[in-house]
């Protein structure tokens, strides 16, 4: 019996621990920008639901150079996450999760990018396609049309509005917990 689950510490968020059995592939499902945040980046992972990604700087210039800084563009792409024992915090190894390979890499080619490594110092790290498919179960990504009317409704009296209505048209339920999730959480 495969004891990995049991494994996993708790948390709101991947942590190195989540990486030790080795690395995962995931999708991305909705990214979240914090301005003022130590972390301000939370990348939603479909494979782990409320427990997103919080990528580094030098991460987020990974995902920056190869999907461009548009995060919106992100969604249903996916990455495959490793932890790295030797990730410095305060000039401390307290080990932390990079990105290995990912989707969507213009050309099909590795991707290498410097990055700091200390203060004038750089190092290069690369990132490999991922050519596998994603697992046909999946959910699905949320429609730009859903996004743009959750936006535009967002803090107004319509939100409890168009959830009643995303479930009277029976939506699917990744559609309708991500509305109520960013609708609510104003809320």
């Amino acid at each position: 019996m495969d004891i990995s689950e049991t494994l996993a510490p708790k948390s709101d968020q991947q942590n190195y621990d989540d990486y030790v059995t080795g690395p995962k592939t995931v999708t991305v499902s909705g990214v979240k920008v914090l301005k003022g945040n130590d972390q301000p980046v939370h990348v939603e992972l479909a494979e782990y639901p409320g427990r997103p990604f919080k990528p580094n700087k030098s991460m987020r210039r990974i995902l920056a150079k190869a999907w461009g800084p548009d995060s919106d563009k992100w969604i249903g792409r996916r990455l495959t996450l490793f932890g790295n024992p030797d990730v410095r915090y305060g000039g401390k190894a307290v080990g932390g999760i990079e990105i290995a390979a990912m989707s969507h890499m213009e050309g099909g080619k590795p991707l290498t990018v410097q990055l700091t490594e200390t203060r004038g110092r750089k190092k290069g790290f690369t990132v490999q396609p991922l050519t596998e498919p994603a697992p046909s179960n999946q959910p699905p990504t949320i429609p730009d049309q859903v996004r743009a009317t959750v936006a535009r409704v967002k803090g107004t009296p319509g939100a409890t509005d168009y959830i009643a209505w995303l479930k009277d048209e029976g939506a699917p339920a990744h559609i309708l917990n991500y509305a109520q999730h960013e609708l609510e959480e104003q809320q």
